[in-house]
């Protein structure tokens, strides 16, 4: 890796941090889980801000309520700012703890788009980032037999791409095949060489960014009959 895309990726870190902290309080406030959207099939979504929808002019803008939308899912989005399989769990645990409000949802489907976030801890918490995914999702499969889970590849939100993305990207896809899930790949790249997709913050998708998520997103479903 060059010493360019290192202090690239250094100073999103520095920047994607300082953000993830201070809007994951604000979304949280300001954003329900359940989102009234759809009287169907209840889906839940277990992802960071690329899933909550950060940077969207309202919630409704982004891919998870579009795509819920269009099928009349009844959505519960609980997604957080900034978090990772381990990254800000500390933050967010206890009562909040994601994978408890995705559980007790009792959602037929669940998605699953995390990842992302734990790029910045792979230099040092490696080890831990992949045992903490085959524990999410061993502990969702346990508590939800029955649900059917569409894992997605990490979403990735810059044209240079640290070799940590790979490797995270596998785990989650072999974990994914560990549980019989369904995997979408390649979703990192979904709004790669698109600058005119990121909202003002330069870390997340704007409407434009989220509306060509949904529609990629849309595609994939329909291969898997969803």
């Amino acid at each position: 890796m060059s010493t360019r895309v290192r202090l690239i990726i250094a100073a999103a870190l520095c920047l994607a941090v300082a953000a993830g902290v201070v809007l994951a309080v604000n979304a949280t406030k300001s954003t329900p889980a359940d989102t009234g959207t759809g009287s169907g099939t209840r889906v839940a979504f277990y992802g960071d801000s690329y899933t909550l929808g950060t940077g969207a002019s309202e919630p409704s803008k982004r891919w998870s309520t579009i795509v819920s939308r269009e099928r009349n899912w009844n959505e519960f989005n609980p997604s957080v700012n900034g978090l990772g399989f381990i990254n800000n769990r500390a933050d967010i645990g206890g009562d909040n703890d994601l994978p408890t409000l995705v559980i007790e949802s009792k959602p037929q489907i669940v998605f699953v788009t995390m990842g992302l976030n734990d790029n910045f801890s792979y230099n040092y918490s490696s080890a831990r980032i992949d045992a903490q995914i085959t524990a999410d999702f061993e502990r969702l499969k346990t508590a939800l037999p029955d649900a059917r889970f569409i894992v997605v590849e990490p979403f990735w939100y810059t044209d240079e791409r640290p070799t940590s993305l790979g490797v995270i990207s596998r785990w989650v896809e072999a974990a994914a095949a560990d549980i019989g899930a369904d995997y979408i790949p390649g979703a990192s790249r979904w709004i790669e060489g698109h600058p005119e997709w990121m909202a003002a913050d330069g870390l997340h998708p704007n409407d434009d960014g989220y509306a060509a998520m949904a529609e990629r997103m849309d595609a994939e479903l329909t291969k898997l009959g969803l």
